[in-house]
């Protein structure tokens, strides 16, 4: 128990002195090589935020980490009616089962807005680069519900943990704008950076689209996948207006809590916490903004979407007129 849950012994903590050099591959290449002047690449106060919200959530997310740990140590030694071997098709088959896992939870914390309150941190950055790849939430909450049917099937805690840390460690490498797009089978198979660009959009036909960890073929499967067909516009679909980490973190939760307690009944109660962002009640599922509410404008829907019920969501309103160069966009 003590690796699991000592920063030290995680293996994302070990990938970071590598991920810094990427960082500065990638702010040597903005600068000195040839490439497209629309892209945003980096502001300094922007891609600080990014790296302290990266490094908070490795402390952050302990408390849940020994919730899970113990939770599937105790089903995975006395339910499961078998246990995959650490061998290499053992932990080959880990990471697809939690590359799986993570499309569903991925998509559940875009898709109610109690989930989007922890993941709109990430999508907060207007920029693309490797230092937005860092900007973590600090509230892991649902991640435990979703990847609680592995260790049910015999996936040990700790190759669940090694095979977390593999998507996670992947996901870092697709958050660019200096990678176009790569070979055919490649980008048909694989989340890449130009499918996970699509995903940081916040382009009307680019909302809650690309889902992916490692593998795009989940989002191909269930209807979530949209190719890139121009350059996206990055971040949520309001301006956040701010870099304080606390604000970042947890300011969506406070108007969360606000609606919640101004409800005027349990449905609405519920509808707050599990329908997208931007619903309100009486809104219609017809694929019109529901009201911007507390957080950013999005249709009505909500968990039966989870399931595959109903398809788009965040807000079709779009930022008008932001300029598309990084450099001073603030």
């Amino acid at each position: 128990m003590h690796e699991i849950l000592d920063p030290w012994k995680n293996p994302v903590t070990y990938a970071v002195p590598f991920f810094f050099l990427c960082i500065a591959i990638e702010l040597a290449a903005l600068k000195w090589l040839d490439h497209d002047d629309n892209l945003t690449g980096y502001l300094a106060k922007d891609a600080r935020a990014s790296i302290l919200m990266g490094l908070g959530s490795l402390v952050s997310s302990v408390l849940v980490k020994i919730m899970m740990f113990v939770a599937y140590v105790g089903i995975w030694a006395y339910v499961a009616p078998w246990h995959v071997p650490m061998t290499w098709w053992g932990v080959l088959l880990s990471v697809l089962a939690v590359d799986f896992a993570y499309y569903w939870n991925h998509r559940f914390v875009h898709r109610a807005r109690v989930g989007w309150a922890a993941h709109q941190a990430h999508h907060s950055s207007e920029y693309m680069n490797f230092a937005t790849a860092l900007r973590q939430k600090w509230n892991p909450w649902f991640e435990f519900v979703f990847f609680l049917p592995l260790p049910f099937v015999g996936i040990s805690p700790m190759s669940l943990y090694v095979a977390f840390a593999i998507n996670l460690i992947y996901q870092f490498f697709v958050h660019t704008e200096t990678i176009r797009t790569l070979p055919r089978p490649i980008e048909l198979i694989f989340n890449t950076p130009s499918h996970h660009r699509v995903h940081h959009g916040s382009d009307p036909i680019y909302l809650d689209k690309n889902y992916a960890g490692i593998l795009i073929v989940w989002d191909r499967l269930f209807g979530t996948f949209q190719p890139e067909l121009f350059q996206p516009r990055y971040g949520l679909t309001y301006q956040v207006g701010t870099y304080n980490l606390i604000k970042l973190q947890y300011g969506d939760y406070a108007a969360l809590l606000r609606d919640v307690r101004g409800a005027a009944c349990w449905r609405d109660r519920i509808g707050y916490l599990f329908r997208p962002p931007g619903w309100q009640p009486g809104a219609q599922l017809d694929g019109v903004p529901a009201g911007a509410g507390s957080g950013p404008g999005r249709p009505a829907g909500g968990l039966g979407d989870v399931a595959g019920a109903w398809g788009t969501s965040r807000a079709l309103g779009a930022r008008a007129g932001r300029p598309r160069s990084g450099r001073g966009r603030r």
